[in-house]
């Protein structure tokens, strides 16, 4: 057995590790949604919404139910959003949201992935101008004419309706988000969401040379290793 079960041991180990670290981010990120609003999914539409993400994500039920009974609970930490903007390798353009309760600890993680990757850490808006953050909601569909008119009817303010590939994506400034969500759900009972996240999209696409993409790439895993980053957006086209 020799070679392959270390091989695969260490797979095993990896995977294990990735998973923990997954179940570590969405447990912070459940626990400041139910402190920072009710601790109950049905009122609260940001626990909920998270809650949902996290199942699809295959995170355990033990997870979810855990980090909302702390929020519960008197005290405990408080944690608080930081975002960083910046120019990676090959002069991408790049934003990284965190959840910290240690702020000059989550500077320096986030500063030393830059640093390492020959990157220039930015100053705030120097980056950001350059994305449309947007809230996104896709599913399997064609019939654009009874979404929008859904929409309408909601008085829900939507910034275009795509319709590709028997895909429908509804694009909509981000307090729009659960108003177009309630509307679609509401007009479409038992429509199955794809995508639904508030995100950033770049304004432009760019494409990084052979020799700028492996170091990219090693950017962007450094960044999602820091235990304080949440998300990170970029407008590279990264090759499948």
């Amino acid at each position: 057995m020799g070679r392959n079960f270390e091989n695969r041991k260490n797979a095993i180990f990896k995977t294990a590790a990735q998973k923990s670290k997954l179940y570590s981010k969405y447990g912070t990120r459940l626990y400041v949604a139910a402190k920072s609003g009710v601790a109950d999914p049905d009122v609260n539409p940001v626990l909920r919404s998270l809650i949902e993400k996290a199942k699809r994500d295959q995170v355990p039920a033990h997870v979810i139910e855990k980090a909302i009974e702390k929020a519960r609970g008197a005290g405990g930490e408080d944690f608080v959003s930081a975002r960083y903007e910046g120019f990676g390798p090959g002069g991408s353009l790049v934003i990284v949201d965190c959840l910290t309760d240690n702020n000059q600890r989550t500077i320096t993680d986030v500063r030393n992935c830059f640093t390492k990757t020959g990157s220039k850490l930015g100053a705030t808006g120097s980056v950001a101008h350059w994305f449309d953050q947007l809230a996104i909601l896709s599913f399997k569909g064609d019939n654009e004419e009874q979404v929008f008119e859904a929409m309408l009817d909601a008085d829900v303010d939507i910034h275009e309706i795509e319709c590709k590939d028997n895909t429908l994506t509804i694009f909509a400034p981000p307090g729009e988000f659960y108003k177009a969500k309630t509307a679609l759900l509401q007009a479409l009972p038992g429509t199955e969401l794809e995508v639904q996240e508030i995100t950033f999209l770049p304004q432009t696409i760019k494409t990084l040379s052979p020799d700028d993409l492996p170091m990219f790439q090693k950017f962007i895993s450094m960044l999602n290793d820091c235990d304080d980053v949440q998300d990170v957006y970029h407008n590279v086209d990264v090759p499948p």
